[in-house]
């Protein structure tokens, strides 16, 4: 990354200037722990809760059914277009929250740091997470630091914890699909994997290809505005649309068939895929929501998705249908069929 971070708008900016690069020392426990927790973490998240610096943060109680969630982010690189690990970590902790129609309220986030990144580059990642965890309006109330050897981390690693309300009564999951139900998916499917195998892999296209990084918690609010006849939410991440499909598939004991050319898929994204020998239902996304509707809910949910930056590009793919349980199967361009299956291993590793 070129941009530098300005130390000047940090707090207390000489002992990091001291050490440029993370040292052991920085996971120890000690003051270098302590500096770099106070005058990096803490501005950059400032909150009453995190402020206090405790073992652990008290929240006030929530009423009602809690949504809890974890993941941890790998990518590489740290920095590609749309984002960074920093926005991925808000977004696809946010996102697993508001698969289960919750409301995200709170993330804990933890840093592996391997000895030798530049402080200015974790800093620029820590300002990429408040700006994603204030969009998304979610508030990040406890953390963790810790440093490996060098060569053995990979630059950062970061693991997001989140919370979140479930609404009484909202009964969402991946084995709820019933036959008649409509899918429809958000938007353009392969965005982020494309995004990140072009800055990897040096790769060049006629127009530049970005990562659909967002938080989804408005747009699944919006939806659930219209009706709770929805019966299924994923976000397809890792494995793409053909991995959250065939899951709900055989969570539910439903078939799902699809149309191929009904599937939104931008031209760069289609043309890389051609070049690659990729499928874009495999490919990776990081924005992109899949929901199981039922029939006579469908164009009022669409409707209103369209009315989202988020769901512009929303469009019924299919239906779920009591022949083929446990299988998709797409009818294609040229009037066949094709089954489509869960690649055994990632066709794209370390995308999130």
């Amino acid at each position: 990354m070129s941009a530098t971070p300005d130390f000047e708008g940090w707090s207390c900016p000489l002992p990091l200037r001291d050490h440029p690069n993370i040292v052991l020392g920085h996971g120890g426990g000690g003051k270098l722990t302590a500096e770099l927790v106070e005058s990096l973490f803490v501005p950059a998240f400032r909150n009453d809760v995190l402020q206090r610096l405790g073992d652990s943060s008290v929240l006030p109680a929530l009423a009602g059914r809690l949504a809890y969630t974890t993941d941890s982010f790998v990518v590489q690189p740290l920095f590609f277009p749309g984002g960074s690990i920093g926005e991925l970590a808000v977004n696809g902790t946010v996102n697993d929250l508001a698969m289960s129609g919750a409301t995200p309220l709170y993330l804990s986030a933890a840093f592996i740091l391997e000895e030798g990144l530049p402080v200015a580059t974790l800093g620029a990642i820590v300002a990429r997470m408040a700006a994603a965890a204030e969009r998304a309006g979610v508030t990040i109330v406890t953390g963790d630091t810790k440093v490996v050897d060098r060569g053995h981390g990979d630059g950062v690693f970061i693991n997001t914890s989140g919370i979140g309300l479930v609404p009484e009564g909202l009964d969402i999951g991946p084995a709820l699909a019933c036959p008649g139900d409509v899918v429809i998916v958000s938007g353009t499917i392969g965005d982020h994997g494309m995004a990140i195998m072009s800055v990897r892999e040096g790769l060049e296209f006629e127009s530049l290809i970005q990562s659909d990084c967002a938080p989804l918690s408005g747009l699944v609010a919006d939806m659930l505005g219209v009706s709770t006849e929805i019966h299924v939410l994923r976000d397809a991440t890792r494995g793409g649309l053909a991995a959250v499909l065939n899951e709900i598939a055989a969570a539910s004991g439903v078939g799902i068939s699809l149309r191929e050319r009904s599937i939104p898929v931008t031209p760069a994204v289609a043309s890389a895929c051609d070049l690659l020998g990729m499928d874009p239902m495999h490919v990776a996304n990081e924005g992109k929501l899949v929901a199981i509707v039922a029939r006579t809910q469908a164009e009022p949910i669409l409707a209103r998705m369209r009315e989202h930056p988020l769901g512009a590009q929303a469009a019924i793919i299919g239906e779920v249908v009591d022949r083929h349980p446990g299988m998709v199967v797409a009818s294609t361009g040229i009037g066949g069929t094709r089954v489509v299956a869960m690649q055994i291993g990632e066709q794209l590793p370390r995308i999130c």
